[in-house]
């Protein structure tokens, strides 16, 4: 029973240390595997809630240490890459700590997360782990693409950063991922952007990252309109 009740904080604990290898690496410029790290924290972050809903040993600590780690993992990591990519636009001009514009806004989002009841099986707003696996792929864009041209201008990293601070405390309903059962009139938004999330990875692999959190926010948007329109 120790070990049950124990087993969620200590996952946690993981994500942080992960989310603290992750800054390492974004230090020695190192983005695949700050990459790497953010998604083992992220990984650990799933199960540390997963095993404490199991072993129902949820509790107001496990909440409070979720949040700590994911400011780590989930913003300090990405604000980290951002401020490397401006620095690579404009050397160590001060526009480069406009990067950490994306953690603000993950530790606005988490504190506001943990007394917000509305959150229990969706999400309002970006989750800050969708927004960091969107800011730790950038840099892995292969050059070829046309689109790392954009990532070369600093005014457009200045946009993209305060774009993530404002969609993760948006009042943006964004629908849920879990399928409970396999009901396609019921779920088929759900199973279509599944789907095409997997066909996005398998053709372009962590280029996909960006295009399927970008869409993810576009569908739901979308979803909202028709859900208003429904009612009218």
């Amino acid at each position: 029973m120790q070990i049950k009740k124990h087993l969620p904080n200590t996952l946690t604990l993981l994500n942080l240390f992960s989310g603290c290898l992750a800054v390492v690496a974004v230090a020695e410029h190192n983005f695949q595997m700050a990459f790497f790290w953010v998604c083992l924290g992220i990984f650990f972050d799933f199960f540390d809630g997963f095993f404490a809903r199991l072993f129902q040993v949820s509790g107001p600590l496990g909440l409070q240490l979720d949040s700590l780690a994911d400011m780590v993992t989930s913003g300090v990591a990405p604000g980290y890459v951002m401020y490397a990519m401006f620095e690579k636009t404009q050397g160590c001009d001060y526009m480069s700590y406009a990067g950490f514009i994306i953690t603000l806004g993950a530790c606005f989002r988490l504190a506001n997360f943990n007394i917000d009841t509305r959150q229990t099986d969706s999400f309002i707003g970006l989750p800050t782990p969708a927004n960091a696996l969107f800011f730790m792929s950038l840099p892995l864009i292969p050059q070829s693409l046309l689109v790392i041209e954009l990532f070369s201008n600093p005014w457009f990293l200045l946009v993209l950063s305060v774009l993530s601070a404002y969609v993760m405390n948006a009042e943006l309903p964004l629908f849920s991922l879990k399928v409970k059962n396999f009901s396609l009139s019921k779920y088929k938004l759900q199973i279509f952007f599944l789907v095409l999330s997997v066909l996005l990875l398998i053709g372009l692999q962590v280029s996909a990252l960006p295009i399927i959190i970008v869409t993810y926010v576009l569908l739901s948007v979308v979803d909202n309109k028709f859900k208003i329109t429904r009612k009218d």
